[in-house]
């Protein structure tokens, strides 16, 4: 009692508990990838989406790469992505992308994307050069990739399923009721129809919140039961962590000891890998969800 009490104040405070406490990235790992990520014009959503994590993945010689540019036409009011107009496409990026994956020798890579609503196929087709590429230069480099939900065009949706990675994940992020306000313009049962397509296509499916949003244990429960229905294999579970004054506020740091209750009901509900913990994020530990 007396802890959880400590930690209320530190919440009242606007400080962090102890187990969001994470390290500086340092060490000759972290620089190797931070040069060649500079070196080759590379977009990390590491970066970009300021991910806990990244002083850990960039010290093991691991990154996930953003595709598409780093400007998304999305608003979402969780994101640290920029808004706006994005560059045109930039054909070289696979290429690019398939040498640095050469170069820091990883054997499993994530990729993923800003939404780009302004193009007919939502970029699917540089999404399946990117992937092509990785092989390409790094044949024995597994991938998984977390696409967008390129607005549920199926054709998009098969330019993935064709090129086969290992892995295919889009995150639902939040559930039903808090839609609107954390992801105004995607549309929660769409995205429920991506990850069955998906796994309609042959897929190894996955998805991925963020608690701490004001959501309730059964409409965790709920998503989670959704999710099975539609497919889903591998589902990740982590703490939002708010990135600037200017994105939704955090309603609640979750205790470790609920993430493990998250994991076990999502195993007991059908999904057959749940990664639970306040800094999983999506493409945390993702060389298990093979």
């Amino acid at each position: 009692m007396i802890e959880l009490d400590i930690v209320e104040k530190k919440e009242r405070r606007g400080g962090k508990p102890s187990w969001l406490r994470v390290k500086l990235p340092t060490g000759e790992g972290y620089r190797k990838v931070r040069g060649l990520v500079d070196e080759y014009k590379l977009h990390t959503i590491c970066e970009s989406g300021n991910c806990p994590n990244m002083g850990e993945c960039w010290g093991a010689g691991t990154a996930t790469f953003m595709i598409l540019g780093n400007v998304c036409t999305r608003s979402c009011s969780f994101c640290a992505v920029k808004t706006g107009r994005p560059a045109a496409i930039d054909w070289d990026e696979p290429r690019r992308v398939g040498e640095a994956v050469k170069l820091m020798g990883v054997k499993h890579c994530v990729l993923t994307s800003v939404d780009r609503d302004e193009l007919h196929n939502g970029g699917s087709k540089v999404w399946a050069a990117t992937v092509r590429a990785v092989r390409e230069w790094s044949p024995g480099t597994t991938m998984e990739t977390l696409i967008p939900d390129f607005k549920g065009n199926q054709k998009a949706i098969n330019d993935i399923i064709e090129v086969a990675p290992e892995v295919v994940s889009h995150n639902m992020e939040t559930v039903k009721r808090l839609y609107r306000l954390v992801r105004p313009q995607a549309i929660y049962q769409r995205s429920l129809d991506v990850i069955q397509a998906l796994k309609a296509g042959g897929m190894r499916t996955k998805s991925g919140i963020m608690l701490g949003l004001g959501e309730t244990h059964e409409e965790v429960f709920e998503l989670m039961d959704d999710l099975a229905a539609h497919g889903c294999d591998v589902m990740t579970i982590g703490q939002y962590l708010q990135p600037t004054r200017m994105h939704l506020e955090v309603k609640e740091y979750v205790t470790p000891e609920v993430f493990e209750m998250y994991k076990e009901e999502g195993l007991k509900r059908g999904l057959s890998y749940v990664e639970s913990g306040p800094l999983v994020r999506s493409s945390y530990h993702a060389e298990r969800h093979i």
